[in-house]
């Protein structure tokens, strides 16, 4: 995958849409809709529905623009496709072992659809670089803000077809 592409799997795709098609289908015709009904009030300056539903509609706006331009660049991967399986690559899911022999899961997805919390990592991140191309019980070194740190390679998975 080369450096300019902005991977992302069929489910974070739709994620996006999702999000995209509610934002412009109900969030944003509701507070058209207080914003119309506020201005019609009179008095704008001190109109908290007002003011607060022209801010809102800002950040709709800003949020929708966001999630087109992604949406334009993306090229959706889908993982049940790749061909070698036994090497991490984009959407793989790799079982990892610190030193500790702490085991942990993580998924390399695309960088908008990232989630530490889920085990989700960004294509792009620093866990993902270095577990890119590894095999099962390869070491790999991660720098890290508190220092490197290597995590040996237990599992690679991929989703069913």
């Amino acid at each position: 995958m080369s450096q300019g592409t902005n991977p992302i799997t069929p489910a974070g795709l739709a994620a996006l849409k999702a999000r995209y098609d509610h934002l412009l289908g109900t969030e944003r015709p509701e507070i058209t809709e207080i914003v119309s009904w506020a201005a019609g009030n009179g008095d704008r300056s001190e109109n908290g529905d007002y003011l607060y539903g022209r801010k809102r509609m800002r950040e709709i706006d800003r949020e929708l623009s966001f999630l087109a331009k992604v949406m334009k660049h993306a090229k959706v991967v889908d993982p049940r496709q790749q061909p070698d399986k036994s090497r991490v690559f984009f959407g793989a899911t790799v079982t990892i072992a610190d030193e500790d022999d702490e085991e942990r899961n993580v998924t390399l997805v695309g960088d908008h659809e990232q989630d530490a919390g889920e085990g989700k990592l960004g294509w792009s991140s620093p866990m993902a670089k270095a577990l890119r191309g590894a095999e099962v019980g390869d070491l790999r070194t991660v720098r890290l803000p508190g220092g490197s740190k290597e995590w040996e390679v237990i599992a690679i998975t991929y989703p069913e077809e």
